[in-house]
């Protein structure tokens, strides 16, 4: 199996008000809209005294044939996390405040059912023929891949300034 990366660490930093549900629930449905499958290697939650610590990482993936698949992988840091009301408007409503991290990583992974790996002369064809057949197709994909991994940036980051006050 090969994984390329392709998008190397955006990062979104952010410090203020926010909904912290609301901030998750864009994560998932901004996947779900692109038909991404989710996969979860880390949730932690602590309570600290300076606030909840929460860090989140997933690695969304999707299938583009059964030879290469695209991989977003978004680590989510929320420190320093209070529950605050806040009047806006004349109305009380709950939100957190806190400091929001977030790393965005984008990957190509090929051959991850390692079909090709078996013998040397199949791992040579494999090499050929990504490199001679594939490389238009694989470029194409790169180039969605950059653009998910990039509209993911600014969609989390138009949320959030969004209560800037």
């Amino acid at each position: 199996m090969e994984r390329e990366i392709i998008v190397d660490h955006i990062k979104l930093t952010y410090e203020g008000l926010f909904d912290a549900k609301e901030l998750l629930g864009i994560l998932e449905k901004f996947f779900k809209d692109k038909g991404y499958e989710r996969k979860e290697l880390r949730n932690i939650e602590l309570v600290k005294p300076e606030g909840k610590y929460v860090e989140l990482e997933i690695i969304p993936w999707k299938k583009i044939k059964d030879y290469m698949k695209n991989e977003i992988s978004v680590r989510t840091i929320l420190s320093e996390v209070k529950e605050v009301e806040v009047d806006k408007d004349g109305v009380k409503i709950k939100l957190n405040q806190g400091k929001v991290q977030i790393l965005i990583d984008g990957y190509l992974t090929t051959d991850f059912e390692n079909k090709w790996e078996n013998k040397p002369t199949f791992f040579l064809v494999r090499t050929l023929v990504e490199k001679y057949l594939f490389g238009p197709y694989t470029d194409k994909h790169k180039v969605a891949l950059t653009e998910d991994a990039h509209l993911l940036h600014s969609t989390l980051k138009s949320f959030l300034n969004l209560y800037r006050y």
